[in-house]
């Protein structure tokens, strides 16, 4: 009679060490690996055709343990938020990167897609000031990128209303 092994339990395989994730609290001194570089640009691509604003991706590879890069974009209305987030989710899973995790999908505000290697922030530009993740992670280098001149918010400039 032979044993059957078996395997762990589900919550035990996907731990971040189960797959082969960095789990260290301190911060590598050296950025060890440009994976989920190319995931990103792609997921910024695709952004940038359903018109996001603002995109900025955060190279967070000796501040963070849970990923190496952040996207962050943001959409101007809720229904914009939520066909950004679709159009990554989707395309990229066509390209067979599916994400490991998503949040806050659907309510207009705030939508995160975590792709292992990548984390994809899609705001509300409103919602997107609210948490300032830009401030958060104001240590970690921005990834130089394209950003054309449509997906810019305008600057808005303020003038004191005349009075007769």
């Amino acid at each position: 009679m032979t044993k059957s092994k078996k395997s762990a339990p589900k919550a035990v395989r996907s731990t971040p060490q189960a797959r082969g994730r960095n789990t260290a609290s301190e911060p590598t001194s050296q950025p060890t690996s440009n994976e989920g570089l190319d995931g990103a640009l792609r997921a910024l691509t695709l952004a940038l055709d359903k018109k996001a604003l603002e995109p900025i991706l955060l190279d967070v590879r000796q501040l963070c343990s849970f990923c190496n890069y952040q996207l962050v974009i943001s959409g101007r209305s809720d229904r914009q938020v939520d066909a950004i987030a679709d159009a990554i989710s989707q395309g990229l899973k066509a390209e067979g990167l599916k994400p490991i995790s998503t949040e806050g999908a659907r309510s207009g505000q705030w939508a995160l897609l975590d792709f292992g290697d990548f984390v994809v922030h899609v705001f509300l530009h409103s919602a997107r000031e609210h948490y300032d993740l830009e401030g958060l992670w104001n240590d970690a280098p921005r990834v130089p990128i394209d950003v054309p001149a449509d997906a810019r918010m305008p600057v808005e400039t303020y003038e004191s209303p005349v009075v007769h």
